[in-house]
């Protein structure tokens, strides 16, 4: 059943949408089956393309159509010259195994990172306090990755960073970074301050502005993990003393507020930029 890609050609292999490899991929959708199968789908181009770069040993199957071979001739080149088993499917089974992966699919073996240590000197990092909605999950993993972040936590009730809707929206910066699962907001702010990170809670109510007093450039150049609550809650009273300062975002205009995606892209930007601006001025 295995292809290998030779020149522009890929074999076609698989062709049966009740075949039981087929079932087995469409079935990670699910939660559940991805913890007994210790495994996880990666759906289309951008994901299952970061997903072979930085995470080849991880994978375990690579499936393309052939146009989607025809559009990404790469990602079997680099999947084959990694080793890695790559299966040429039909259309049909394709949109079998997932309606949302535009004809490329890789099947990934589970390795969560639960309880896991911060990288050492950690600068930046996010702290995503129950995020239940898994595109501000993803979102927000890739707006971590784009700053520059060290790490993701995911702590509480998040939503499970291998939830496919997650991986989606952080379109391969899933691979890029530590996501560490398996922690409380309170676990996960003491792994912060082990780290030599200052925490700061993002809320409307927070006495400074994103830019001012405590959120100042020069307070935000040095290494800090920022937490960012529940997108219809936010974070609770108590949640919010386990910062060392609460910050608001100001809103010029009418909207009342940001979206978590939105919120957590500025903060970690604001940081990403004085950190930056710092290490510029050091002489």
């Amino acid at each position: 059943m295995t292809g290998r890609p030779a020149g522009d050609d890929l074999a076609i292999t698989l062709t049966n949408v009740g075949a039981d490899r087929v079932k087995q991929v469409k079935s990670l959708a699910g939660r559940s089956a991805r913890l007994r199968a210790h495994r996880f789908v990666v759906e289309g181009p951008q994901g299952v393309r970061e997903a072979v770069r930085f995470a080849a040993e991880s994978v375990l199957d690579v499936y393309l159509t052939a146009a989607a071979h025809a559009r990404s001739p790469e990602i079997a080149a680099e999947a084959a010259a990694a080793g890695l088993r790559v299966h040429g499917c039909s259309p049909e089974v394709a949109d079998a195994m997932s309606g949302d992966a535009q004809g490329v699919i890789a099947v990934v073996g589970l390795e969560r990172a639960e309880g896991a240590k911060l990288p050492a000197a950690s600068r930046l990092v996010a702290i995503l306090a129950d995020a239940r909605d898994p595109g501000n999950a993803g979102t927000v993993i890739r707006a971590a990755d784009a700053a520059g972040a060290d790490a993701i936590i995911l702590a509480g009730e998040s939503v499970e960073a291998t939830n496919p809707k997650v991986l989606r929206a952080s379109a391969g910066s899933f691979f890029h970074l530590p996501v560490i699962e398996g922690l409380s907001l309170a676990e996960a702010v003491t792994a912060a301050r082990a780290a030599g990170l200052r925490v700061l809670a993002t809320d409307g109510s927070g006495k400074v502005a994103l830019g001012d007093g405590a959120a100042s450039d020069a307070s935000l150049a040095t290494p800090t993990a920022w937490v960012f609550g529940n997108e219809a809650r936010g974070l609770a009273p108590a949640d919010l003393a386990l910062a060392d300062a609460t910050v608001r975002i100001p809103m010029y205009g009418r909207a009342e507020s940001l979206n978590l995606g939105a919120a957590a892209t500025l903060c970690l930007f604001a940081s990403a930029a004085a950190q930056r601006a710092d290490a510029d001025a050091a002489p």
